[in-house]
C-alpha cells in the first residue's frame, strides 16, 4: 500500500528559499507521474508542480520561475525547491502522484489518498 511522507517545511520570511521532500513507498515510483499539491486555509487543495516519469516539468503560473520540483528515482524521493518565497505561498504542501493514488475507504469506495503534508509558513 502507497505511504507518502512530506518533510521539511518551516517558517521562512519573505524573499527567502526552502527546499521540501517526500519519500513514497508501496508504488513503483519510477513509473509514475509526481506532483506537489498545496492547501491553505479556506482554499481548494491546488496543483502547484508535477513532473514526468522522465523528467518534463509542469508549473503553477504562481509559481513559475520560482519553484522547482525534481525527482530522485534511485531514492524514490521529490523535492520541490522554492525560491523568492511570498506570504501568498503559506500551504500545507503534499506530494502525490499525478493525478493523485486512489484507495479505497471502508466502504469499498474510492478516495485520494494524502500524506499528512508539511506546514510551510511565509512571514511578511
Amino acid at each position: 500500500q502507497v505511504h507518502i511522507v512530506e518533510s521539511g517545511g518551516t517558517l521562512v520570511q519573505a524573499g527567502e528559499s526552502l527546499k521540501i521532500s517526500c519519500i513514497v513507498a508501496g508504488t513503483i515510483f519510477s513509473a509514475y507521474d509526481m506532483a506537489w499539491y498545496r492547501q491553505s486555509p479556506g482554499n481548494e487543495r491546488e496543483l502547484v508542480a508535477s513532473i514526468g516519469a522522465r523528467g518534463a516539468a509542469n508549473y503553477a503560473d504562481s509559481v513559475k520561475g520560482r519553484f522547482t520540483i525534481t525527482r530522485d528515482n534511485q531514492e524514490d524521493t521529490l523535492y520541490l525547491q522554492m525560491n523568492s518565497l511570498k506570504p501568498g505561498d503559506t500551504a500545507v504542501y503534499y506530494c502525490n502522484e499525478d493525478p493523485p493514488v486512489l484507495i479505497a475507504d471502508p466502504q469499498g469506495h474510492p478516495r485520494a489518498y494524502w500524506g499528512q503534508g508539511t506546514q510551510v509558513t511565509v512571514s511578511a
